[in-house]
């Protein structure tokens, strides 16, 4: 076997009109048609597909202190200051990265991880 592509990443969620205000307004994700007869959303970020799938619940993740240490999706950011103010100013939570890097943490409204890495 040999894979030569990540195609896309499945994320459980709650409230779909809230999980397309955080993806597609917050982060700014490109929102792209679906042909499935399930609730949710697309959205495409370079050759990657993020999957939105609408969930009775979020399963209950093991919390670590370091949030990078659970499960989690990480995208490229040309500037971090401005991602952790826009945020911030949206009562989103955060946690740096304790490895000194450019990078960040935060949560989606159903508490799935985002990382957040600044591009050299």
């Amino acid at each position: 076997m040999q894979i030569t592509q990540c195609l896309h990443t499945a994320i459980l969620v709650t409230d779909l009109e809230r999980a397309e205000q955080f993806y597609g307004q917050l982060l700014g994700l490109t929102k792209v048609e679906r042909s499935m007869n399930f609730p949710g959303a697309w959205y495409q970020v370079g050759g990657h597909q993020v999957h939105l799938i609408v969930a009775p619940s979020v399963p209950g993740k093991e919390k670590h202190e370091k949030w990078g240490r659970n499960p989690h999706v990480a995208f490229c950011v040309t500037n971090l200051e401005v991602a952790k103010q826009q945020l911030l100013s949206q009562n989103y939570p955060i946690q740096l990265s304790a490895s000194g890097r450019a990078a960040l943490f935060t949560q989606d409204p159903d508490g799935n991880i985002i990382e957040l890495s600044q591009s050299i």
